[in-house]
C-alpha cells in the first residue's frame, strides 16, 4: 500500500458531510443521546471530558454511568451533565444492570475513559461488550483507555460490530499484540491488518492519526500539535467520535471527522496559548472549529 496524500488525508469536508442539519421543528433528542460509562475511585475528570466534548460537538444529551462517588463529584463539574449514580466505587459487574437499562434510550456510547484497571472493571467491560454484542448489535459504540486491558483479552468480541477503538501506540499493543513501527507507512499498513482482522474501526492516535475500517478503507488526518500531549486531549477525542456516533455517522466517518476537528481545535488554542493548553481549552475551541467548517468563522 502506497499512501497517496491528497487521497487519504482528512479535510474540511469530510466533517461536513456527518454535521446533521438542524430543522426549524427539531426537538430534544434529534441529534443524539451518547451515554458515557466510565470514571472511578481515581479518576473523575475523564468521563466529564467526553461528556462536556460530546455536547460542545452538537449532541443533545450526554449521559455519564460512573460509580457513586464519582457521579456526584462529575455533578459538581457541570450542571450540563446528567449523571447516573452506579452502586459501586469502582466499575464492577454487579452495576451492570443499571448501565443495560441505559442503553435502551442512547444512541451511542463511549466505554473506558478513567475506568481504572481492577480485575473485577476489566470483567466488566467485557461483560458490557458480550451485552452489546448481544442485546444492542447496531449501537455504535467507542472504547478507549483502560478498556483495552479487558478486550484485548477477547478480541473476538469486537468482530463486525459497529465499534470504533482510538488507542495511542502503546493501548494498540495492547489491544492487538503488534509493536508499531515508526514509519508512517508502516503505521498505516499495521493499522488497517489490525482493523481487518479484529473487524472493527481503529483510530489511531499519533502525530499522524490514522482512521482504518475493516472493509479497508483508509485516512489520515494530520490536523493537531505537540501540545496535545496534555492528559484529557484523548478523551476530549472520545466525546467528539461519541457525537457523531450518536448522531448517525457511520464509524468509519465519525473516527475521521473527530479527529480533525479534536486536532484542529488543539493547533486554535496553540495560535491562542502557545502550548501551553489544557483539554477543557481543546473543548471551548470545538464551537469554532464547527463555524470554520459551515463556513461562518
Amino acid at each position: 500500500m502506497v499512501l497517496m496524500e491528497k487521497r487519504y488525508r482528512v479535510s474540511k469536508a469530510d466533517v461536513k458531510a456527518v454535521i446533521p442539519k438542524r430543522e426549524a421543528e427539531s426537538h430534544k433528542g434529534n441529534f443524539g443521546r451518547l451515554l458515557v460509562v466510565g470514571g472511578g475511585s481515581r479518576y473523575v475528570g475523564a468521563p466529564a471530558l467526553v461528556g462536556l466534548a460530546a455536547l460542545r460537538s452538537g449532541v443533545d444529551l450526554a449521559v455519564i454511568a460512573a460509580p457513586e462517588r464519582t457521579a456526584w463529584t462529575i455533578n459538581t463539574l457541570s450542571p450540563d451533565l446528567i449523571t447516573v449514580k452506579l452502586r459501586c466505587q469502582d466499575l464492577e459487574p454487579s452495576a451492570l444492570p443499571d448501565v443495560s437499562s441505559e442503553l435502551e434510550s442512547s444512541t451511542a456510547v463511549v466505554i473506558g475513559p478513567g475506568l481504572g484497571s481492577l480485575p473485577k472493571t476489566l470483567e466488566a467491560v467485557i461483560s458490557l461488550a458480550r451485552l452489546l454484542r448481544k442485546e444492542h448489535p447496531e449501537l455504535p459504540a467507542l472504547f478507549d483507555a483502560d478498556a483495552f486491558k479487558a478486550l484485548g483479552r477477547a478480541p473476538e468480541l469486537l468482530k463486525d460490530m459497529p465499534w470504533v477503538m482510538t488507542p495511542h501506540a502503546g493501548e494498540f499493543k495492547i489491544l492487538t499484540g503488534y509493536d508499531l513501527p515508526a514509519d508512517l507507512q508502516g503505521r498505516a499498513e499495521m493499522a488497517s491488518r489490525a482493523a481487518r482482522e479484529l473487524g472493527c474501526v481503529i483510530l489511531l492516535k499519533g502525530h499522524v492519526d490514522i482512521i482504518a475500517s475493516a472493509d479497508g478503507a483508509l485516512k489520515l488526518n494530520y490536523t493537531g500539535n505537540p501540545g496535545m500531549t496534555v492528559g484529557g486531549t484523548g478523551d476530549v477525542l472520545s466525546g467528539i467520535v461519541g457525537a457523531f456516533l450518536s448522531q448517525r455517522a457511520s464509524p468509519f466517518q465519525a473516527a475521521a471527522a473527530g479527529a480533525w476537528v479534536c486536532g484542529r481545535a488543539g493547533d486554535l488554542c496553540l495560535g491562542e496559548k502557545g502550548y501551553e493548553f489544557v483539554a477543557s481549552d481543546v473543548i471551548d475551541k470545538i464551537p469554532e472549529v464547527f463555524k470554520e467548517v459551515r463556513g461562518k468563522g
